[in-house]
Formats: structure tokens, sequence, C-alpha cells
């Protein structure tokens, strides 16, 4: 039989060729499942004469006649050749046959139609599409990408954002991950990739390689700092992303509906570049200890909530986007009073001392703010013992303090 065009004598063979040249699917994929299913199909209706042909170690073959349609059994050694197979299709079998095919082809298609996505999109991984939320699924977001559909579990959503049906969005094609249901697409909108890709999109600097982003530092929903560096001589890299009037900076910033963006000057000085990352904060002094690897930042008294930033964001971003740990010091106060920041902090909560358990509870109800901390919340989540909620509170207390 021809694996790639049957020979459309009969309606079965039309249909087929028909149905794969429609879909895409070699004809081989439809009838090697089809003649999967018929031998499922006899071993069920006849289990004994197959419990009996595998104790004589025969193997049980099934082939659709190209000619005339017909379902036809085999039986015979497993590299017997087909002049040496004995027929043993039962009376009556076609009927069986029939309703085995047709549950089969209508089951590879749509198999088949999932791979051919999964393909497709599989070339797109690492970039930024538009989408639209189709559904909720528990906690995940259902995103229609247009030929298929993605989801974006909640790790990977903004908890600042609620997803409502039919919205449109911007997501970052994460990976196409093996999950209890199968493959599915991965979205993103917390991934520091999707701000790249949304500058690259909204920046022909960029999109063209004369503005490159060297780093980025975000919270999704809340701040981001991007350190952007021109690779030709005259293009200014920061007038670039910000564009005539800001309208370049204001069309991502709209996409991540209304994070606030800091786009700093990258540079390899890295005095220069830990002073811009702490921007807007003012008249700093660096200085840098070799053997702990930490860089002290000395402030001026009216400068420092500037450089710490509310909860410390600004520092923390600072810290994360140069790679470096700060320790802020005010120029009046004492070392002892310092603000240590790593930039490895992935919430802001992480800055309370809390337990490993009850930090990752808070966090998997989405309150990875300070401010989402209130005592109603609090009291809403699960997991959550008194003891414990006791010591948040404590904590809490002596942060804002």
């Amino acid at each position: 039989m021809d694996t790639q065009t049957l020979t459309a004598r009969t309606e079965f063979a039309a249909a087929i060729n028909q149905i794969c040249s429609e879909r895409g699917i070699a004809p081989e994929t439809v009838l090697n499942a089809i003649n999967g299913a018929l031998v499922a199909s006899f071993k069920k209706d006849y289990p004994e004469q197959a419990l009996k042909f595998e104790e004589d170690e025969l193997v049980i073959t099934a082939d659709v006649d190209s000619e005339n349609g017909q379902f036809r059994l085999f039986v015979g050694k497993e590299d017997a050749k087909k002049k040496d197979l004995k027929e043993i299709t039962p009376p009556g079998f076609g009927r069986i046959a029939a309703q085995a095919a047709k549950q089969v082809i209508l089951q590879t298609i749509r198999e088949a139609e999932r791979d051919s996505v999964l393909a497709d999109y599989q070339e797109h991984i690492g970039e930024v599409m538009t989408g639209m939320v189709q559904r909720m699924d528990g906690r995940n977001v259902v995103i229609d990408l247009g030929r298929g559909q993605a989801v974006m579990p909640p790790e990977e959503q903004v908890h600042t954002e609620f997803y409502r049906l039919n919205s449109r969005l911007s997501v970052y094609l994460k990976e196409i991950s093996e999950t209890i249901k199968g493959k599915q697409i991965i979205v993103s909108r917390a991934d520091d990739r999707l701000l790249s890709g949304l500058f690259q999109r909204e920046v022909p600097e960029v999109n063209s390689g004369a503005v490159v982003i060297r780093a980025i530092a975000r919270e999704p929903g809340s701040r981001s700092k991007v350190a952007v560096e021109s690779t030709q001589a005259g293009v200014d890299p920061v007038g670039s992303c910000v564009g005539q009037k800001g309208v370049r900076v204001q069309a991502v910033i709209n996409d991540l509906n209304n994070e606030k963006i800091d786009i700093i000057q990258y540079a390899e000085d890295k005095d220069k570049f830990i002073k811009s990352a702490l921007a807007p904060a003012d008249g700093l002094n660096i200085s840098f200890d070799t053997r702990s690897g930490e860089t002290t930042v000395t402030v001026p008294s009216d400068q420092l909530s500037l450089a710490i930033g509310r909860g410390g964001q600004n520092v923390k971003l600072a810290a994360k986007l140069t790679g470096s740990k700060l320790r802020i010091v005010s120029e009046t106060a004492s070392p002892e009073t310092a603000i240590v920041a790593t930039g490895a902090e992935e919430y802001e909560i992480d800055q309370l001392d809390l337990e490993t358990k009850a930090r990752n509870i808070l966090v998997e109800a989405g309150l990875t703010h300070i401010e989402d901390l209130t005592e109603d919340k609090l009291d809403s989540v699960k997991g959550i013992g008194p003891k414990t909620l006791e010591k948040i509170k404590v904590q809490l207390a002596s942060y804002k303090s």
C-alpha cells in the first residue's frame, strides 16, 4: 500500500486522502492508527483466540485493502512475510472494524492537529505574542493565541492584574511543557523577557540591534528598571527607548497596565552604573569591599528615602540590575542602621524574616507585597496557624516601625 496517497478506488480511500490533505496529516499515520485499533478490537471481542495466539508466540496484524477498502486480520510469526500470514478475519468483523476506524480517524485528526499547532508554536518560543483571555481553568488563565490555546499558571501571572474574559493582552511564550493534561503552551506576564520583547516591538533601534538591553530588574505589576546601551555611534539608547514625548515607553507601560519603568544608561564603570541604578537618589558616594563583595553606598540624609524606595523597592531593583550586594548608609546615621539588598529577593515580603513554610503559603495566596498583608487578608489565608500568624504580625510591626 502506498503510504503517501491511497489508491482512490473506494470511497474509503478517497475519504482518507481528502481528510489527510485537508488536515495536513500523512495517510500512513491514520492507517497505522486504524490497524492498531482493529487489533485491539479483535483482542477485546475474541479474548480466547487472542490469548492462544499469544501463547503460540504469534502476532496479530491488521490491513486495509487499498483496492476494495476491506478490513482484514492476519496472524503469524513476528518477522513473517505477508504470504506466510494466515487470515483470521471473523465473520461480520467489518461492522466492528468500521466503527473502530471512525473513532480512530477522529482521534488521530485531533492529535495530529494538536501536534501541528504545538510544532508551529515551538518555533516561536521566546517571542511576545498577543492573545485573548478565553476562560479561567481553576487558577490558570487560558489564553487564545489564534491557532491554539495557551495556559498562564498562577506563578506566571501578575498579582495586581485582573484578567477579564475576552480582554486582549501581550504574553511571553515561555515553553511547551508536559503536564498531566498533555503538552501545553505556557505563557507569562511576569517574566522579565516580556518587557524585553515589548521594547523590541515598540523601539526600532532595539529590534535592529542598534540599542541593546543589558539587564532588567522587575517587580511585575509595580516597577522595573531597564539598563540599555548603544552599539552604534550617535544613537542615544535612553532617548530611543523613551521616544518623542515618551510615546514609546508609554506604549510599553500601557501594555503592562501602568507598571512604572525606569530606563537607565548601562555603564561598564560599576561606580557610575550603580549611581544610575539608584536614581532618582543623587549625591551618592560609592565604596567597594573586595573581600566581602559588598558595595557601600553613602547617601545624604535627605536622599535616603529615595535611594531605598517604598518597601526597599528601589534599592532591591538596583541591586538586581547591577548584580551587586548594596549596603545603603545615611551620612548622618550609624553603620548599624544600614539597609542591605542583594538583589536575590523574589518578592517584597522576602524582606520580612518569615519561616519558609509561611512565606510559601503567602506567595501561593498571592500576598507578595507588604501592603497585601492586611489583617483581613492574613486571617483568610488557609494553612497558617494562630502562632505563625502572630509571628507574621510581629514581623510586620517591626518592619514598619
